[in-house]
């Protein structure tokens, strides 16, 4: 355990940081997870053109989540949502930070 493990989980507890969410590995179980959500505008240049566009992304502890895959579900407050590319860790392998795009109505 490095000397960051603890205030991570401190981050991740505190409520005006952390939200309860349920993940569902692609043919699992339901799982409650605390989860860190970022909505935040990406800004991409292609060729002479800046294109923008909202971007969903969470980071969930690893301790919780070993293994977090292209396909699995998040709920987030009502809202479902399927990983999309590969979950990247943080430097101190405590973190995965994770895109998500909305799962459509049917």
């Amino acid at each position: 355990m490095t000397a960051f493990a603890p205030a991570i989980d401190m981050l991740f507890a505190d409520g005006n940081i952390g939200l309860d969410a349920v993940y569902i590995a692609d043919g699992g179980a339901p799982q409650l997870v605390r989860v860190v959500l970022r909505r935040a505008d990406d800004v991409t240049d292609f060729g002479a053109a800046r294109l923008w566009s909202e971007t969903t992304r969470i980071d969930l502890r690893v301790a919780e989540v070993a293994t977090p895959r292209p396909g699995d579900r998040i709920e987030i407050d009502g809202e479902a949502f399927l990983i999309q590319g590969e979950p990247v860790r943080d430097r101190e392998r405590l973190v995965w930070t994770v895109d998500l795009r909305p799962v459509e109505a049917p």
